[in-house]
């Protein structure tokens, strides 16, 4: 048996924390990679927002430039193609409009131009019946609310998701035409 104090649990000396510039530069540039590749592990990222991590890390911009120029040549960082998969997905799952997919691009460091090619990929057509799909998703839990009070939710929810007011507005005056058409044979299919 082991002496000492406590419960027989193991102690465990901790490693001071090492800043990277205190760190020779084989590796200071190592230990960024493996930063990087973590976190290009769990998904496309940005060149900027693989800077801005390594900035807040404590990486110097020599090291960084060096490693970022590195992983673009080898591929694994390309803001074209990651602003193409961020498109597809945040319009398919969040159903955010063309607007706003440029402005969380944008946010993340992707050039004007790049960002409004990328989200191109989404067309008006798209973009209206998205905004369909959401606008009869979120009638069922508008409850019984009168139709100005319908309008002006589902308006607010649409122009958070970055749709044009006028888009919005003729997709949820005809979606609650819809609606009041469905719920009305609805009720009269109860009454008979």
């Amino acid at each position: 048996m082991m002496g000492g104090a406590g419960s027989g649990s193991a102690v465990v000396a901790r490693v001071p924390k090492v800043e990277p510039a205190e760190l020779p530069p084989e590796e200071r540039a190592k230990k960024a990679k493996e930063i990087c590749f973590d976190l290009l592990a769990a998904r496309p990222r940005a060149a900027e927002e693989l800077r801005q991590t390594l900035q807040r890390k404590g990486f110097d911009s020599d090291t960084i430039e060096t490693l970022l120029g590195k992983l673009d040549r080898a591929g694994l960082v390309n803001d074209a193609e990651f602003a193409e998969i961020w498109v597809r997905n945040r319009h398919a799952n969040q159903g955010l409009s063309r607007n706003a997919l440029v402005a969380e691009l944008r946010r993340k460091g992707i050039d004007g131009e790049v960002a409004a090619q990328a989200a191109e990929e989404v067309d008006r057509d798209a973009e209206e019946q998205r905004a369909r799909e959401l606008v009869r998703k979120r009638l069922g839990s508008l409850g019984n609310v009168d139709e100005q009070t319908a309008i002006r939710r589902l308006l607010g929810f649409l122009a958070r998701k970055g749709y044009p007011q006028g888009l919005a507005y003729t997709v949820i005056r005809d979606e609650l035409r819809e609606f009041g058409a469905e719920s009305t044979v609805l009720d009269d299919a109860v009454v008979d």
